[in-house]
């Protein structure tokens, strides 16, 4: 018989529903270690059957080392805004980012044999399945490494997250609010390049054809539309490349001024060499 305290025992242990806790001991005769597995086996097992749902919710963590020169970005999703806010969830999600920065690893199968509190990530993951009826997954994740510095922004609400690689020397304490500046400013102003070398040529190939058809629309010459297309090419540039962009906090500066300053106060040439920008759902 399935004692009430047993069915309370295991729902505090796992954090499951009730009626599958009482499933769980019932199946597995009383024994609660085993009602343990086959609760984590559940929740692995309904994957399946929840792969066809949307799960757009979730959120994204980022952090660094001590040392600024590893950092982890993860995303990891759910179908409501009530699981994402729960702390178990979010729990979660941190323990992968912990792995992540903690290990080099690049596939899913190897991260969730990772371990976290001495059980494997799997049986973690297993355990929110079989607690939450949504389709819960992780999206994606990278981890990078620097000879330079990465800081690392949040955004409030944990959907949004960016890491900023910068290289040269090594940013003096008094300049790494600046450097959060940058981030923050990867996180406001959706950047898609550091500086005109980062620029491929089939990029610049589409804009100039985009601007030189806009331009014969408007009644322009064919060698006409081709210089207005070289000229509006520098706009571009201002909008999308990191460097060349207005500074958010102070619209007499670019970022490239800021970078410069970060430089400056360091005591060395300091420059930006790649970002991450993790906006949650968004089109990988």
């Amino acid at each position: 018989m399935i004692s009430a305290a047993d069915v309370k025992a295991l729902r505090d242990k796992t954090g499951a529903g009730m009626a599958d806790c009482k499933k769980a001991l019932e199946e597995s005769d009383g024994d609660m270690q085993t009602a343990i597995e086959w609760l984590r086996k559940r929740g692995a097992a309904s994957m399946a059957k929840r792969a066809d749902r949307e799960a757009n919710e979730g959120i994204v963590v980022a952090r660094t080392t001590a040392d600024g020169r590893t950092a982890a970005i993860v995303e990891v999703n759910c179908e409501t805004d009530f699981v994402a806010r729960n702390d178990e969830f979010v729990n979660f999600a941190n323990a992968i980012c912990n792995a992540v920065l903690h290990n080099e690893v690049s596939t899913d199968d190897a991260l969730w044999s990772l371990k976290h509190e001495d059980k494997p990530l799997g049986d973690l993951r297993d355990e929110i399945l079989a607690k939450f009826n949504e389709k819960i997954e992780l999206r994606r994740f990278e981890r990078i490494t620097t000879s330079g510095h990465i800081t690392d922004y949040v955004h409030a609400g944990s959907r949004l997250a960016v890491l900023v690689e910068f290289d040269g020397t090594q940013p003096a304490d008094t300049a790494k609010p600046l450097t959060r500046d940058i981030a923050m400013q990867v996180a406001a102003m959706q950047p898609m390049f550091v500086d005109r070398s980062h620029v491929d040529q089939g990029t610049l190939d589409k804009e100039l054809e985009i601007y030189k058809q806009q331009a014969l629309q408007e009644g322009k010459k064919e060698d006409i539309a081709v210089r207005i297309a070289q000229g509006r090419l520098g706009k571009f540039y201002e909008e999308m490349v990191l460097v060349e962009q207005t500074f958010v906090k102070d619209p007499n500066r670019k970022v490239a001024d800021v970078v410069g300053e970060i430089g400056k106060i360091s005591g060395g040439d300091v420059k930006v060499v790649s970002f991450r920008r993790y906006n949650l759902g968004e089109t990988v």
